[in-house]
């Protein structure tokens, strides 16, 4: 972000906490070579690791499982100017332990389109950022509103 230029740097924490109010983000990740961007429901951990809930069959487990990935979640009022948008940077890994799996499988997030075999797929914050729009005017004092 750039000085004035209409939005506000979130802190880590508080990134994590408004990642909390919405349960639909964007994972982001390689496939073929190139970006794809993915919706999914997800949940966060006690230790703030994203959590994905899907099946063990998917494309995206064989795409992402071990390698870095972006995570994106926002909550936007178009009507209002007003946002914000947080995206975690980190390593996608799938849940194998069968403990930790059973753990998740009672207090993990639950899937939109379950399937007979599910897995958790853990993403490691590494890099937490955000930023927030003000509703409807920019630090330049233009007002977006009109």
């Amino acid at each position: 972000m750039y000085p004035n230029d209409g939005f506000r740097e979130l802190g880590r924490q508080e990134c994590l906490w408004l990642m909390t109010k919405v349960s639909v983000g964007r994972i982001v990740f390689t496939r073929q070579a190139l970006p794809a961007v993915l919706p999914v429901n997800f949940g966060l951990d006690d230790d703030d690791a994203v959590l994905l809930r899907t099946s063990a069959t998917s494309g995206l487990v064989r795409a992402i499982d071990g390698v870095v990935v972006a995570f994106e979640a926002d909550d936007v009022d178009a009507a209002r100017h007003s946002g914000w948008s947080v995206v975690v940077t980190g390593s996608a890994t799938v849940v194998t332990d069968p403990a930790e799996h059973e753990r998740l499988a009672r207090t993990g997030p639950v899937s939109w389109v379950p399937a007979p075999q599910e897995v958790f797929v853990r993403i490691e914050p590494g890099l937490v950022t955000g930023r927030e729009l003000i509703g409807g005017r920019t630090l330049y004092g233009v007002d977006l509103t009109a």
